[in-house]
Order: C-alpha cells, then structure tokens, then sequence
C-alpha cells in the first residue's frame, strides 16, 4: 500500500522555498548582496546567494522525513545515522560557499587551496562513518575490496571533484538549477530502484526546493544560485552515489561536467563560461577558443543558422544532460531495474 505521508517532507521543501524566496531576495538588495547578470547588455544587478534559502528548505524537508520515521513509523535506527552525515555534509558545504559568496567571485572569493581544504573537511562526516561499500571495480583488476582506501581516499576524492566542478557549468539564468533537477530526480530512480527508497526522498526533497527555486532563476532570474547551491548540489549528488553505492551510474550523469572540467582546464580555469551580448539581444563567442559547453551550444548554434540566446543556450545543456541521462539508464539497466 502505498504510503502518500512520504510526499509531505518533499512538499514542505517546496513550499519553505517558494515562501522564503521574495524575502531572500529583497534582503539580499538591502545589504548589497548583487550581482552583475552577465549574459546581458543591461548587466543589471540581481540579487546573489539564493542558495541558502534552497538549503534550508531542504534541511527542513529532510528533518520532517527524519520526524515521520522516527514518531510515527518507531524507526530509531535505519539509515539514520547515513541522513544526518549527509545533511552534516551538506550544511558543511553550504556554509563555506555561503562564506566564499561573501567573500565575492570577482574578487577571487577563497583561495582554490583554501577551497579544497575546507571541501575535504566537510566530507569528514561520511568517512567516520564508513559510509558506502569498499568493494569496487577497478579496471584490468577486476572487483577488489580496498578496505580502508575507500573511505580514506575515495570518498574525499568523490566530494571534493563533484562539489567543485558542479559549479564549472553555470553562469547561465536557470542552468545550475535545471542540471540539478535533472540529476537528481534520475538519481532518485536509481535510489528507489536499488533498494534505497529513503535516499530517494532525500533527494526529491533537494529536487522539489530546486522547483521552487526555479520559479525565480529562470530567464530573466530575480535571483541568482551562488556557489551556495552549486556546491550543496555536488555535495549532495557525490553523497547520493556513496551512500546509495552506484558511483559508476554518477560519474556517468556527470559526463556534461567531466567535458566542461576538461574545457576549462584548457583555459588554465581562468576563462568564464559567459557569452558576449550582442545588440540584438543574442550571444556570441566571449572567446576565440571553446573553454565550455556553453561556448560550444553558442558556436553549434551559429554554425546551424539558429539565433543563439541564453536561454536557448540553457534549454540545449539540459537537452544534453537529460540525453546522458537516458542512455546512462539505458546502459545500467541490469544494475538498476533487473537486480
């Protein structure tokens, strides 16, 4: 029988958002927290760091999930421990990209050193628990237990490269937000379809915060996500594929993110992933050179003859990711719907 009480904590994430959203932003312009919106002429400012509203529905969804299980289900003891270590990593994150957005980007914000420091840190909560499964498939040496590698080596390595390089594709009115949903609504499948239907609430929690969020972001964005959402999101979806103990499926939904680490290396992480805004209200090339897939969708759509705007721009990337999505389920599907 199906239990809908399951759909209040995702709800609630949804409604805090949407409520707190307006007060977020007019606040936000009252201190002076703006931000230039770069893909326009009119570089008017918006209000920055929405993220933190987007976490705290979130927190308060999953807590109320946490309540339900615990007062009205008498489970004390399932998977507890694993969803307050997820939400101590997610608050981690939160809280010191929250810092670095105070700090402001186009004043270098924290050092990249101070940034993985602080990033290791707060993938602490998972290692002391021993969150996930040692045995992995390495490849030419086939399935192997790594024993205390995995959580010594594995799971930083995992936080520190989803959590920073989810914040490489962005710049873009709804795009951080938009990948996100996608990501995590299909991860919340493969949750529920491997056996971890709670993971999978945990997520749509994130998911129906980011909706809501969304209503706000998209193209022309009243607010903007901040490293504040950017690195909860890749905390969140490393966590998800640790806990949740499909790394392989993740990395491969992560493929957009792995092209535009590549892309921007070759710019030596110092090019923006911004367009140029033209007169006529489209972008061209900010460079000579692709240093993104945003530069690549601009340069594809000129090639074929089609105006490019951001939020065509946008529209592509998530065309792109949800195709990597389908074909990742595709290729997984014993692992997930035949186990």
């Amino acid at each position: 029988m199906t239990d809908y009480n399951i759909l209040i904590p995702i709800l609630a994430s949804f409604i805090v958002t949407l409520f707190l959203m307006p007060y977020w932003i007019k606040k936000a312009r009252d201190i002076g927290l703006i931000w230039d919106d770069m893909n326009k002429l009119s570089k008017d400012k918006v209000s920055g760091s929405g993220g933190v509203v987007v976490v705290l529905g979130f927190v308060i969804g999953v807590l109320i999930y946490v309540a339900y299980r615990v007062f009205l289900l008498n489970s004390h003891n399932s998977n507890l421990v694993e969803i307050l270590s997820l939400l101590s990593v997610i608050l981690l994150l939160a809280s010191l990209a929250f810092v670095d957005d105070l700090l402001g980007w186009r004043k270098g914000g924290l050092s990249k050193k101070s940034r993985l420091v602080l990033v290791l840190f707060a993938a602490v909560p998972l290692i002391v628990i021993n969150a996930g499964k040692s045995v992995v498939a390495i490849p030419f040496l086939g399935v192997m237990d790594i024993g205390l590698l995995y959580p010594l080596v594995f799971i930083p390595i995992g936080i520190i490269g989803a959590t920073t390089t989810f914040n490489f594709l962005a710049g873009f009115n709804g795009l951080e937000a938009g990948q996100g949903i996608l990501i995590l609504s299909s991860l919340a499948l493969v949750s529920f379809f491997t056996g971890s239907s709670w993971l999978s609430i945990i997520l749509l929690c994130m998911v129906a915060s980011l909706l809501a969020f969304m209503l706000f972001n998209f193209y022309p964005a009243k607010v903007f996500p901040g490293d504040s959402l950017t690195y909860a999101v890749g905390g969140l979806i490393a966590v998800s594929a640790i806990v949740g103990n499909y790394e392989k499926i993740a990395v491969f939904f992560f493929i957009p993110y792995i092209i535009e680490t590549l892309l921007k290396l070759r710019g030596g992480l110092k090019k923006h992933s911004f367009g140029r805004a033209e007169e006529d209200g489209s972008l061209g090339l900010l460079y000579n050179r692709i240093y993104g897939l945003e530069h690549l969708s601009i340069l594809v759509m000129q090639k074929i003859g089609v105006k490019p705007s951001e939020r065509k721009v946008v529209i592509s990337l998530w065309v792109f990711q949800l195709a990597i999505i389908l074909i990742g389920l595709f290729i997984f599907r014993v692992g997930i719907f035949l186990e």
